[in-house]
């Protein structure tokens, strides 16, 4: 398939000054997934502490997603499943990666980079990666033109401390340029401003041929690390600073694309890579001090959190969709949509077909252009590392207990959206069918266990 990819690649980019003559282009495309950020942390999911003027302009040019679903709780295997296009387990990244981990994603996947660069686009990850750190699992290898950014997130650094007390033997964090290590340690509170920097020059150096920016934020995930221009502006303390920062960004993103000439011709795609954090973390306030102080004070509308995607607060989260004159502007839209799904939609919008491995996902085009298509019964099936713990269809959501013989909970989310009233016993027959789609994924990919429709990630020996 690889193989196949690149000849595809060779024949198309050879065509590419013609259709960039005629103007005939398939659509720029710019994924910005951020980091941690919370469902309701955006002025427009009614958020009334932190300003997000430029992700409300965003929702106001474009579509804003309500049952729109991280594909997992927790970073790795988020983010596998957005560019692979399927659950991570099935791609074996079920679980977070640590920089001791020898684990990646497997050369075998073709990520959505892969697949567009074979129909001529230029490709470039800025910001975090987290799919593997060793050279073999680094961006440029799964079809990224360029990378420059973090290999894993930015608080896995040689201070962290295991349960004991003891060093987890964390390098200090490394800033790579495509493949070669540019600084270390990294200065953290430069990077949000120095990612923008490259992604703005990315934009204007591909204005004239498709091109996709896959830009992966940091600033929203602990530590909280920003310039001194935006300490001190919210009225969240310093995570609100960060999700401003993260506005910021979004901001000086769409005005490059302006300037460029193709903000009319670019998909814009925002959205969280899964829910906020809610707990104290003392450890990382060991380190950071107030940079990683989490306000547990803070109400959210959803139950639940990072690390966890049993309820709705670790998954769903905010997704702001813009493409002018494809997607109609200021329209809210409560469809079920989940982040493998725009591998298939990035493809549709390129014109390119998705290769047969990639399963779980579906295009939202239809979705997208037409609102009377939201009334789907697709079922999502939730997963905490390799075990199924939720599912929902339609209005209905089952929440598998904690433990074997603890009884699943049942929730009208339509009605119940923050998951207060158990609704199990009224509804027998919605807990039978729920129950029976977790266990038809389940038999393939497993229960706590690989099953035999997984195929491995890439573990290099020592």
């Amino acid at each position: 398939m690889r193989a196949l990819l690149f000849g595809i690649s060779v024949l198309v980019l050879a065509d590419a000054p013609a259709r960039c003559q005629d103007r005939q282009l398939p659509p720029n495309i710019v994924h910005i997934v951020a980091d941690d950020v919370a469902f309701d942390d955006l002025s427009c999911y009614g958020c009334r502490d932190i300003a997000t003027p430029n992700l409300d302009r965003l929702a106001a040019e474009g579509v804003r997603l309500t049952s729109f679903y991280a594909p997992h709780s927790t970073c790795t295997p988020s983010r596998a499943a957005i560019l692979t296009g399927c659950y991570a387990p099935r791609v074996g990244l079920p679980r977070v990666l640590f920089p001791t981990d020898r684990t990646g994603l497997a050369d075998a996947e073709v990520t959505i980079a892969e697949l567009l660069r074979s129909g001529g686009y230029a490709t470039a990850c800025i910001g975090k990666w987290h799919l593997g750190h060793l050279p073999e699992h680094l961006p440029v290898r799964h079809g990224f033109d360029h990378f420059f950014g973090i290999p894993y997130p930015n608080d896995h650094v040689p201070e962290r401390l295991d349960k004991n007390g003891r060093t987890r033997g964390f390098p200090p964090l490394p800033l790579l340029r495509d493949e070669q290590i540019v600084e270390q340690p990294t200065n953290l509170a430069t990077l949000p401003e120095r990612f923008v920097a490259d992604a703005v020059a990315f934009v204007h150096e591909h204005r004239d041929r498709p091109f996709f920016l896959h830009f992966g934020n940091i600033e929203t995930h602990t530590p909280w690390l920003v310039a001194r221009r935006f300490q001190g502006q919210s009225k969240a303390g310093v995570y609100g600073d960060a999700v401003q920062c993260l506005d910021w960004a979004v901001g000086e993103l769409m005005a490059a694309l302006q300037a460029a000439g193709v903000a009319d011709r670019t998909l814009v795609v925002f959205q969280s890579d899964n829910g906020p954090l809610v707990r104290a973390y003392p450890e990382l306030e060991g380190i950071y001090g107030h940079a990683a102080t989490v306000d547990t004070k803070r109400v959210h509308a959803l139950r639940g959190e990072k690390y966890s995607s049993r309820y709705e607060g670790g998954c769903r989260v905010a997704c702001l969709v813009r493409w002018p004159g494809v997607v109609a502007p200021g329209r809210v839209d409560d469809g079920i949509a989940a982040g493998f799904d725009w591998y298939h939609t990035f493809a549709a919008a390129a014109g390119l077909a998705v290769p047969a491995g990639v399963r779980d996902g579906m295009s939202l085009l239809p979705q997208l252009r037409d609102a009377a298509s939201t009334a789907n019964e697709r079922t999502l099936v939730f997963w905490d590392n390799q075990r199924p713990v939720a599912a929902r269809r339609g209005r209905w959501k089952l929440v598998l207990g904690a433990k074997a013989e603890a009884p699943a909970e049942l929730f009208d989310l339509d009605a119940d959206r923050g998951e207060t009233t158990d609704r199990a016993a009224a509804h027998p027959e919605q807990v039978a069918a729920l129950r029976a789609a977790i266990a038809a994924l389940a038999a393939e990919l497993g229960d706590g266990a690989p099953g035999p429709g997984v195929r491995a990630g890439s573990t290099l020996p020592k």
